[in-house]
């Protein structure tokens, strides 16, 4: 089943059947070659941790220099992948734009949009040149003689070529005024950079955050909004202080940049890649297949199989709403062949589309316990009963809407429910090899993410030979590239974020009012359900793990409790977050991939967030199911 039937953000924010749609004549002219630059990267990325495995295993060394040049490779597929999303309008953004009505209202919010789309790009891109004219003085060093300024040039000519892409896509809708619109957000673009001469004052520096919030509810990119918020609070406090306003907003591009830093970070778009070619290649069908025959004799068979089907594709594709794009056209039509509701078919898919996000190889689990300093293996293990728990819970209610709908059970056909897992048994192979990689010690993190997307790319070239390597294998890594970009560059701008919260010691004001006013450990954690759940659903789960695990992670230890039982917590509340109206990201693909009105599923998902509520709950308050776990298998509390 084709992956690229969905978009990969909450919306596509503009109709892109004119001619003139945003994306439209970039995509014509010059992401040709975005898409094959991305293609030999990513393929690079997979062939340099995967040989550097084997030459550790079989020569007793690794290959020099494999781990950081695989790193600095993962920038340049960020920022190419973040210029085809901006080609194709596939940046996480709202969907509000869908709520004005065609003509001119909805043209002025386009042009609004983009062109403050356009001048954050142009503020970062010249931010960027002064990283890398301080870079340039220094003598640093990738690899094989590859200057670290070198690797920095994606990221001036990036958000160069993002800021254009912006202005072109300004001009959307028919008639001679698309070229005055794309000429008045060039305009607007270039008089950002005005701001560098004009002192700042509270009436400019609240006018620039009035003018994010308006962008960011009109549909802007979250990364546009984030990096203006970020780049004005340092402009505001830095530029008050001495420092000129260059080297003030420096600061957010320094950021992105220090993304290179985390030896883990290739793991993100290394297990991208391995779930989008396992989903081309049909690992849906096949995942629905064997859990009908396992679970189809069943009360509610066909709900219990929809459960654990959207969880373990959920586990490594990353909880990236792929699930329900790449299963709703499967799970939907067979829960309502099976005389399930559809409202009850709707809500369970939207609901089950976040479950998994605990079991290995989950990326939020990776990336919560880079930026907490926890042990991956201690908090996968941590996370396994929790896990489990909420596909009990949401399965047991889909047990009960089965019976009271009368849906058939079929005979259980022990022959039909073995070549069923025989048949799935290269897709359930993904998520074993990386356990077992990483657990035995015989690849790190990133080593098992890069043997898992050459072994989905074996399976599904010389296995099944569903992907053609030529015609289909290039279009699934692009897909692939633009979600990672639009991933990654959100991290990037979360960090700079983030990176003003520490200088204005927001954490430690935070543990402070919060150990003074709060002093129950049962009352903090219900605060934290609450904002978790809140927060959950307005950032995007990456973002939400960068920029508020460093204030969480200083609070639980100011209340004793333990670093991997609150990561559990943290990314329960997460997945809880996805249904949370009226901006959980699974309630905006549910829409778009149904066809459904957004209350509406607001509506049909409700008893599903009530359960799941329960369920984290239960994972809160029982440590046991945690800590207990951990330290049962002996890995310490």
């Amino acid at each position: 089943m084709p992956l690229v039937e969905g978009s990969i953000d909450f919306h596509v924010s503009t109709p892109t059947s004119s001619p003139d749609g945003p994306g439209a004549r970039p995509e014509r002219l010059g992401t040709w070659l975005e898409r094959g630059l991305v293609t030999l990267l990513l393929l690079a990325m997979i062939l340099l941790p995967a040989a550097s495995t084997v030459a550790r295993r079989f020569l007793g060394h690794e290959l020099p220099g494999s781990s950081i040049l695989a790193q600095h490779i993962t920038l340049w597929v960020g920022f190419i992948g973040a210029l085809l999303a901006t080609a194709t309008n596939h940046h996480l953004a709202l969907s509000t734009i869908e709520l004005l009505p065609q003509g001119r209202p909805r043209r002025a919010a386009i042009f609004y949009t983009q062109a403050v789309s356009a001048a954050i790009c142009a503020l970062l891109a010249w931010a960027s040149v002064e990283l890398v004219q301080a870079e340039w003085a220094g003598f640093g060093q990738v690899a094989f003689g590859i200057r670290t300024a070198w690797s920095e040039l994606v990221m001036p000519a990036g958000f160069a070529a993002m800021a254009l892409r912006f202005v072109w896509n300004a001009g959307h809708g028919d008639g001679a005024g698309r070229w005055v619109r794309r000429a008045a957000a060039a305009a607007i673009a270039a008089g950002a950079f005005l701001l560098a001469g004009v002192a700042p004052s509270q009436p400019l520096v609240t006018g620039l955050l009035l003018a994010m919030l308006a962008a960011f509810l009109l549909g802007a990119p979250v990364f546009i909004v984030m990096s203006g918020l970020a780049m004005t609070l340092f402009f505001r406090g830095m530029v008050e202080s001495g420092q000129l306003p260059g080297e003030a907003i420096a600061a957010v591009p320094t950021a992105i940049f220090n993304l290179v830093a985390s030896a883990t970070l290739p793991a993100i778009p290394l297990l991208t890649a391995a779930g989008y070619v396992l989903a081309e290649g049909g690992a849906a069908r096949r995942l629905v297949r064997a859990y009908k025959g396992l679970f189809g004799w069943m009360p509610g068979g066909v709900a219990i199989m929809a459960t654990f089907v959207c969880a373990l594709f959920t586990t490594f594709t990353g909880a990236s709403g792929v699930t329900i794009l790449a299963l709703g056209g499967l799970l939907l039509p067979s829960l309502l062949e099976e005389k399930y509701p559809e409202d009850f078919s709707v809500g369970l898919v939207t609901a089950s589309g976040s479950l998994g996000l605990l079991f290995p190889p989950s990326l939020p689990v990776i990336l919560y316990a880079v930026v907490a300093g926890v042990g991956i293996d201690v908090l996968f293990i941590a996370g396994l009963v929790p896990g489990l728990l909420m596909i009990v819970v949401v399965a047991a209610y889909g047990v009960v809407v089965g019976v009271r709908a009368g849906a058939p059970r079929q005979r259980f056909d022990l022959r039909e429910a073995a070549a069923a897992l025989w048949d799935a048994k290269w897709d359930l192979g993904l998520p074993t090899l990386v356990v077992v990689a990483v657990g035995t010690g015989f690849a790190t993190v990133v080593e098992a993410a890069a043997l898992a997307a050459a072994y989905s790319l074996v399976v599904e070239l010389l296995v099944f030979r569903s992907i053609h390597p030529t015609r289909d294998l290039p279009r699934v890594l692009v897909h692939a590239a633009a979600l990672v970009g639009s991933v990654l560059i959100l991290l990037g701008t979360a960090l700079g974020l983030t990176s003003w919260f520490v200088d204005a010691e927001v954490p430690t004001r935070l543990v402070e009012w919060m150990t003074l006013h709060v002093h129950s450990r049962a009352l903090f954690l219900l605060m934290l359900n609450a904002v978790l759940l809140v927060l959950g659903s307005v950032l995007e789960i990456y973002s939400a793990i960068v920029v508020l695990a460093p204030l969480v992670a200083p609070l639980g230890a100011a209340y004793g409790i333990t670093p991997i039982h609150l990561g559990v917590v943290f990314l329960a509340n997460l997945e809880l977050g996805f249904l949370f109206p009226p901006m959980g990201l699974n309630l905006f693909l549910s829409a778009s991939r149904f066809g459904k009105p957004l209350p509406w599923v607001y509506r049909k998902a409700f008893p599903f967030l009530l359960i799941m509520t329960a369920g984290v709950l239960a994972i809160t308050y029982l440590p046991q199911i945690t800590d207990g776990v951990v330290a049962a298998l002996g890995k310490g509390p």
